[in-house]
């Protein structure tokens, strides 16, 4: 019953996680703003997220408690997102994408440390809860993108608030993660992010996420810039969550059966013919249909990395280490993806803004052979 509620909670949070992500970028668009305004909003909003993820992280280890910093920050994201959606000043609007990204964003790696650890604890996978909240990101962005379709734009904000309240009163019900008995080592912390093996893995994070958060900031005015329409939008993110939801099931099989190296690499040549198809792209629906390859791009690498980092970071730094992920893949990578992007978008057109997102997930390719080669 604990992990029903928990898989209940991952539907409703990524439902509201999906609204943000998908549909801001066409709010801002439907508001005026350019894109190379909406890469400085998001780019800034990831900044954000550098310094409050791991911030969270680390309050979350010291008071031995995923799931009170999440009914935090969840609450919070409701009540900010509600106004976010209901404003069209710039000011207001940056100071309010600001707040969604200290407030909601870092509520993803503590979800994602949370169903990691409750997985273990009751000998299940990982996949086997996460696969719902691809559901929800999934039938969210469909039902959403046709909502707003039909009742306007200005519904996203009434949507979010009732999502965002079920979210909520879901997570009163979850179970919290079983704290770690070790006790807290700065001086191991320290020494983890110091090792060389480390920051080979992360600088690889950081050059395959950095095309994937561009895609998760400029899809959806790609898809506009195409002639599509916000249904289209809503069915490419759905196409993208549904097919998250296939391998989130298959993820534990995989890893299984290949190495984290060896499936992050294979990720990293897949976003690479992925962007080059979407750079190629004649019309929006060509784009809307190749974010079915999300989950084996996407999921692939994210549930490797995952794995890899609980394989080598201390115990009692697990939550910490998801942020610090967390930073570098929604982050650091959304800072460079989105205000550089933006400028890309605005002065060369879309297809030249996927080329160079290829670019990035080629590197990427090549150096995760060095490092398989390396063994990391």
């Amino acid at each position: 019953m604990a992990v029903q509620r928990l898989r209940a909670y991952n539907f409703f949070y990524f439902s509201i996680l999906s609204m943000f992500i998908s549909f801001l970028p066409i709010y801002l668009t439907h508001r005026g703003i350019s894109p190379a305004e909406l890469g400085l909003l998001v780019g800034v909003g990831s900044f954000i997220g550098i310094l409050s993820q791991p911030f969270w992280g680390m309050l979350s280890d010291r008071a031995k408690t995923i799931k009170r910093i999440i009914l935090l920050t969840v609450g919070f994201s409701v009540a900010i997102g509600f106004l976010l959606f209901t404003s069209s000043q710039f000011s207001i609007l940056f100071l309010l994408v600001a707040a969604m990204y200290f407030f909601l964003m870092p509520t993803d790696p503590l979800t994602e440390s949370l169903n990691y650890r409750i997985a273990e604890d009751n000998k299940i996978s990982f996949g086997s809860i996460r696969t719902y909240g691809a559901i929800g990101f999934a039938s969210s962005s469909l039902v959403i993108g046709w909502m707003v379709d039909v009742w306007g734009m200005d519904s996203l904000a009434w949507l979010y608030l009732t999502f965002g309240t079920l979210t909520f009163a879901i997570c009163l019900f979850v179970p919290d993660a079983p704290a770690s008995k070790n006790k807290l080592s700065f001086q191991e912390l320290k020494q983890f992010f110091f090792y060389p093996r480390t920051l080979r893995f992360f600088l690889l994070v950081l050059l395959a996420s950095t095309p994937h958060r561009t895609n998760d900031s400029f899809l959806g005015v790609y898809v506009q810039s195409l002639g599509g329409s916000t249904g289209d939008v809503g069915q490419a993110w759905f196409l993208a969550a549904i097919s998250e939801v296939v391998f989130f099931a298959i993820s534990a099989r995989l890893l299984q059966r290949w190495s984290e190296i060896r499936l992050i690499t294979t990720a990293a040549v897949l976003y690479t013919i992925r962007y080059v198809l979407c750079a190629l792209a004649p019309s929006a629906d060509w784009v809307v249909y190749l974010q079915i390859t999300q989950g084996i791009t996407f999921v692939i690498f994210y549930t490797a990395s995952i794995q890899y980092l609980y394989r080598i970071i201390p115990e009692e730094w697990k939550a910490t280490g998801q942020t610090v992920l967390a930073v570098l893949f929604f982050g650091l990578s959304g800072i460079v993806g989105s205000i550089a992007g933006g400028w890309v978008f605005q002065m060369l057109g879309g297809s030249y803004l996927y080329w160079a997102m290829a670019f990035f997930s080629f590197a990427a390719f090549l150096y995760s052979l060095f490092l398989e080669k390396r063994s990391i």
